[in-house]
């Protein structure tokens, strides 16, 4: 799947699952931006990536539209074309919706949804009348739900809904939209939360065995379903939501 001459914009791409797609397509010939709040995880990665292909940092908050319209202005400027759009930012803000903040609550929406709204908007009139893919990262949260996560339930919900109508609308311009909903990923988020259970062996033990292929994901299971969404192999899937997570939402789980 050559990406010689392709340009990918990833966003959140400092590190995880973001940082495992840019440095996938980087692999595949593409030059990728990585675009990222953390300033200094953006400019690591780009250098590190730089070394195997052209790799650019740009610092912005997906959620501002400015940063958002300049960042893809600038992904033009640099390398003359944007045809893959990867919108994998995103937080998670846990607790039950009357401890919640409005704060909070748009904060998580405007990261993991408006983001991916925004970047839709500025990119798609870059692509349109010469094609391009757009691949949204979103959460077997989609179609499974847990206790205490109402926010970021809504948004990867929200975000596959926004790619389907995507699909739709932006077909006849040779665009297509998709979706990947990753299950437990090993990412510094995981670690974060693995942090603050109280029994780590213990809750891994459960995280393994609820996963029927008996192992969490890596960034580059979900890097390499990027890959192929964004590739010409992919040219006749658009509108869908691939699930990678191990067969763990189909257990039950």
């Amino acid at each position: 799947m050559p990406f010689d001459e392709k340009v990918a914009l990833v966003t959140g791409a400092a590190k995880g699952i973001g940082a495992g797609i840019a440095a996938r397509f980087v692999e595949a010939g593409a030059a990728v931006v990585i675009f990222d709040v953390d300033g200094e995880g953006a400019r690591t990665i780009a250098g590190r990536l730089c070394a195997g292909g052209r790799a650019l940092a740009i610092v912005g908050d997906v959620a501002s539209e400015e940063d958002v319209r300049r960042a893809v202005e600038r992904t033009v400027a640099e390398f003359g074309s944007l045809d893959v759009l990867v919108n994998n930012a995103g937080i998670e803000v846990a607790g039950a919706i009357p401890d919640y903040t409005s704060e909070q609550w748009d904060r998580q929406l405007g990261v993991n949804l408006k983001g991916a709204f925004l970047f839709a908007k500025y990119a798609i009139p870059r692509m349109r009348g010469r094609g391009g893919a757009i691949v949204n990262i979103s959460s077997v949260h989609s179609f499974v739900s847990y206790p205490g996560n109402a926010a970021y339930d809504a948004s990867k919900a929200g975000m596959v809904a926004l790619t389907r109508t995507l699909a739709l609308d932006h077909g006849g311009d040779g665009i297509r939209v998709n979706a990947i909903c990753p299950g437990y990923i090993d990412t510094p988020l995981m670690e974060e939360w693995l942090a603050t259970v109280a029994d780590r062996e213990e809750t891994m033990r459960q995280v393994l065995a609820a996963h029927p292929l008996g192992r969490i994901g890596t960034p580059r299971d979900i890097a390499e379903a990027a890959l192929f969404l964004a590739s010409d192999a992919a040219s006749f899937i658009s509108g869908t939501a691939l699930v990678v997570d191990g067969a763990m939402t189909v257990a039950g789980h």
